[in-house]
Parts: structure tokens; sequence; C-alpha cells
């Protein structure tokens, strides 16, 4: 079920780099993300927001794009070099993938090639994006959730196994993942890496392709339950979906956030180190309650059902389907 027999392909991908989520009311999000969450503004345009965290030193993590309907525009991954972007050409080509160049289409960013992968999702490669500067000590420009940097995506996909070998196949390791209990074992969801976190991309089971949402990496805990008063506070209580909390897959504490648009969003922090060449993935079973939330409180069905689907790269929305497997962990009622 689960080879972690691993690999270093012809290219390197770094990490999870931005995400592009298409929005009905650009001013609406403005006033969400920045005005509330306190993300850093690097560039506004009539139809766009380019956003970003207070460590980050690249021109954007996350835009916000004006659309007639709620959706996913892409997801991105840096590379290491502009060879490794040819190298990932060369590797979509030969196993019929369709890709395409990009440039000159998104503001700081470099050449980039986009493709819609075998799992269905909008995804970009890019090498190089214009600096910004690094406000992480600029601790008087410090506001809202006070969010550092991208972290991850997690992903509703049909076939998870399928995902998995997937993603192996692009040089990620697996750090954590939830799989059925014997003696029909099956993969329910994988956590896997580049950066040496616990993940840069989650996947779980579900209908899809839909994003499930986008991590982003916040200071301590304190930020977490800071941003919980400041949501209250501010009148945008009704945005929290589930937390406080802390998972017990990853250790991490969090907090998940809907968007206007339902677009959701996770303020995470405190996850661990992932780069030893020996580390051996941890296994939770789909109903150990721990795994979700290690207090033992379960998460609301929406966290389950809901996610944002995505675009095709002619723009129109990825036909879904349903998923493979029908386990699924307890929900609050």
């Amino acid at each position: 079920m689960l080879d972690t027999n691993w690999q270093q392909p012809d290219f390197n991908i770094i990490r999870a780099a931005h995400a592009e989520y298409v929005v009905t009311d650009l001013h609406r999000a403005f006033d969400f993300y920045v005005g509330v969450l306190g993300f850093v503004l690097s560039l506004e345009t009539p139809d766009a927001i380019y956003l970003r965290g207070y460590e980050e030193t690249v021109h954007h993590s996350l835009i916000l794009r004006q659309g007639s309907e709620p959706a996913v525009g892409h997801l991105a991954f840096r590379v290491a070099s502009e060879d490794d972007l040819d190298a990932l050409a060369h590797h979509f080509e030969s196993s019929g993938t369709r890709a395409m160049w990009v440039e000159n289409e998104e503001p700081g960013q470099g050449r980039a090639l986009r493709v819609q992968d075998p799992l269905g999702f909008p995804v970009e490669f890019f090498a190089t994006m214009e600096p910004e500067e690094r406000l992480l000590q600029r601790y008087d420009l410090h506001r809202g959730a006070q969010v550092m940097r991208v972290d991850h995506f997690n992903m509703h996909v049909p076939d998870v196994q399928a995902a998995f070998d997937y993603y192996k196949g692009l040089g990620f390791r697996c750090s954590e993942y939830t799989s059925t209990d014997p003696p029909d074992e099956r993969l329910w969801a994988a956590w896997m890496y580049r950066k040496q976190d616990v993940h840069d991309v989650a996947l779980m089971n579900g209908r899809g392709p839909r994003l499930h949402h986008v991590g982003f990496w916040v200071t301590d805990t304190s930020s977490v339950l800071r941003t919980c008063d400041l949501l209250a506070a501010t009148g945008h209580v009704d945005a929290i979906e589930r937390g406080p909390g802390r998972h017990g897959l990853s250790n991490a504490f969090f907090l998940y956030l809907r968007d206007p648009d339902g677009h959701r969003i996770e303020l995470y922090t405190s996850d661990y180190f992932t780069g030893d060449s020996d580390l051996v993935p941890i296994r939770w079973s789909v109903n150990d309650p721990r795994r979700g939330t290690f207090w033992g409180h379960a998460a609301p069905a929406s966290w389950f059902e809901e996610s944002s689907r995505v675009r095709a790269l002619d723009g129109g929305l990825v036909d879904l389907q349903e998923q493979l497997l029908t386990e699924r962990p307890q929900t609050a009622t």
C-alpha cells in the first residue's frame, strides 16, 4: 500500500509556493484578508490582489482574482532552477500530461510551466520571482493573524493511492498517513513534503479534484488564539469553522477559517522537522479521533464535505469524481 522507497527525480521541486483563489467580490476579499487577517499587500490591480506573509521575501504567496464564481485558479510550486522547469516539461510531455508555458501573466514571476495534472488540478511550476522586503522584524507593522508564510495545500482526491503514487514520482516523501484498518488496509490520506517539515501537500479522500485548504504558517499558538479574539471583535466570528486545536497528525496547532466566498484557509504552527533520510512515516487509523484533533474533538461535517472547485486550463470547472473509499471519521453532530 505505502511504498516509502524514495528517489530524487531529474528535477528539484523546493516547496509549495502560492495559490490563486477566484473570488466574487474583490473588495470584500480585501477587507477579510488584508483588513482583518493582516496579509501584506504586494500589489493591487483592477482584477487581482497579490498578498504575502511577513517572513516571505517573494512577491506573493496568495492571489485573489475577481471572477464570476468561486474557484481555484491554480496552485504553484517553486523549483530550484530554470533547468528544473525544462526537466519538468519533458517529464509531463513524456507522460502525456497537458502543459503550457506561461510568461508575463503573473506580476513578479518569471516563466512558469502550467499543467492540468493527472489528478485534475491546475498546477504551476516556477523558478524565479521578484524579491520583496522581508518584514519579519518589522514588528511595528505586524497585525491581524501575523501570517508568516504559505506552508501547504490540502487536496480532496477520489483516489488517494493514485495521488500518493503521482506525488511520490515528483520526489515528494511521506511524513504521516491515515489508512483503514486491517485486514483490508487502504490509504485514506497522506501528508507529503519537499521542504523539511510535515507537508507541502496533503491528499485526503473525497470527491475531487477539489482544494480543501491552503495552510499558512503563523508565529505561534498565541497568534491562533489572538486571531479568534480578533474575528469575534470585528464581527467575523462566523468565519471560524474548526478549532482552535492541535492535530494529532503533524502535532500542529490549527484554526480553520472560511473566507467570504467559502474558500478555506488554515492558520498553522508548531509541526516538526522531517529532514532525516531515515524518517519513518507515522500511521494513523482512520477510526482514531486523535488523528484530526489530538484532544479528541470531532470535526464538523462541513470540514469533510466542502471544498473549493478547481479550474481547468481553459477556464471551466473540472468535473468531479466520487471517492473510492466510503469510510469516514466521526464528525460533530
